[in-house]
């Protein structure tokens, strides 16, 4: 009975924990979910305006608010007073249904993130997470994937071929870089030996699995930024090609929607990389082997959203410093470099995982061929393909343009020129010679 007592500790948390909450203490946790997520995204808006601004020497906005932080409020509110605008060839009731459908999976995948460890909560004990399962991180997958129908049928139902055309993009995108982000994971299920994600963090409380387990840590962090649409990938919204995508018919409060589903999906995949990369909600730097109380109570939310938010650092770096791909670059990277690169450390990975388990190899040799193993990925995965022009045979002198026709430059001699245009070159003199006035 005195044991039964005593406060659980911060690691105890398991799977039956869940499920037992008081339904009140359910309500608070979805509505403190959806109040975090929220405010979280005014915040990003600002610090992304903000740090890209400092990046282009400019000042970012700063007159709304102190430091400018009711700007991403203001812009919320102006989006949602400006007119409603349908389409005339638009099928209205999947128009209206698509930016929906992005916007709730992305708050529904939170439902199965841990923030902290087990707290006292109005006198009530609860984990603070709303839920758990034995194979939550396929229940985010999942989840996530229905967000891709939002786009695919906003562009669809807009009745424009632009829209199409981006909405065929994104999914593609999504579809593509999602194979490999859950090829990723598997690397960690094997060392975690759960798909649980409050097991997943617990599994992590010596040592993260972005140290040990970096090349899937490496993968996944380039395909969030893909699954997300993000700049250097934001290639659905490229304005010189496609207008503004999926949703370049949509204005007011369902334009807002789709950004918003864009800024908590960052969160989303953000959150997922601490949960599964680097130890969730512990204490970063083994601080807390000073002060063990680090780990424990209301301290865990803080080293949790502090690695959320340098990762959303990362995108808004990435953002204001590359250029955007070519797209079958982009999808040729996804393809033939992340997917096979995961598949190899994957086969890596459970080829070790066994021999570590059975204890049949010196430790010594092991960690050599690990090491050979991560020469052997950096060669595959910056490896390019050699320009085989030499074995080509020359292309065909175009033909004549019929009469009448536009005319059509010559292609070089050789085929297309890769690399740098020629330098021009112009004439020293200022003066026109004699015959040459126009």
């Amino acid at each position: 009975m005195i044991l039964s007592t005593l406060p659980l500790a911060a690691d105890d948390t398991s799977l039956a924990d869940f499920g037992q909450d008081p339904w009140w203490i359910i309500l608070i946790k979805t509505f403190l979910i959806f109040l975090i997520l929220v405010l979280l995204t005014l915040f990003n808006i600002w610090w992304e305006r903000r740090v890209v601004a400092r990046m282009q020497h400019r000042i970012g906005p700063n007159v709304n608010g102190p430091f400018g932080l009711l700007q991403s409020l203001a812009d919320g509110v102006k989006l949602a007073l400006k007119e409603d605008i349908i389409p005339k060839a638009a099928d209205k009731a999947v128009f209206l249904i698509a930016p929906v459908l992005a916007v709730v999976p992305a708050f529904v995948t939170f439902s199965v993130i841990p923030f902290g460890p087990e707290v006292t909560l109005f006198g009530e004990r609860t984990p603070l997470q709303l839920t758990d399962m034995p194979v939550a991180v396929l229940f985010v997958m999942a989840i996530a994937s229905i967000g891709i129908y939002g786009i695919v049928l906003g562009g669809w139902s807009s009745g424009s071929t632009y829209s199409l055309l981006g909405g065929l993009r994104s999914s593609a995108q999504m579809i593509s870089y999602e194979v490999a982000m859950g090829l990723a994971l598997v690397a960690v299920f094997l060392y975690a030996g759960s798909m649980s994600t409050s097991e997943i963090v617990e599994a992590q409380d010596n040592l993260w699995f972005g140290l040990i387990l970096a090349p899937s840590f490496v993968i996944y962090t380039i395909a969030m930024v893909g699954e997300t649409n993000r700049a250097p990938f934001d290639l659905p919204e490229a304005e010189g090609e496609l207008v503004g995508g999926f949703h370049t018919e949509y204005s007011s409060l369902k334009f807002a929607l789709f950004f918003l589903a864009e800024y908590i999906n960052m969160a989303t995949v953000s959150a997922l990389a601490t949960t599964l990369f680097l130890g969730g909600w512990h204490a970063p730097f083994w601080i807390d082997e000073l002060y063990a109380g680090f780990n424990e109570g209301y301290w865990p939310v803080l080293w949790f959203f502090g690695k959320v938010l340098a990762f959303i650092f990362v995108f808004i770096w990435l953002r204001g410093s590359l250029p955007r791909l070519r797209y079958d670059q982009f999808m040729a990277f996804g393809w033939k470099r992340l997917i096979p690169a995961a598949l190899l450390w994957i086969i890596a990975v459970a080829t070790i995982r066994a021999i570590s388990l059975e204890g049949g190899i010196d430790r010594q040799y092991l960690l050599i061929g690990i090491g050979v193993l991560v020469v052997l990925f950096l060669a595959l995965f910056f490896f390019t393909d050699e320009d085989a022009d030499g074995d080509e045979e020359p292309a065909a002198a175009p033909a004549a343009p019929a009469s009448g026709s536009f005319p059509v430059p010559p292609m070089p001699a050789g085929g297309a020129v890769r690399g740098a245009a020629e330098p021009l070159t112009f004439r020293s003199s200022s003066t026109v010679p004699a015959g040459e006035e126009h």
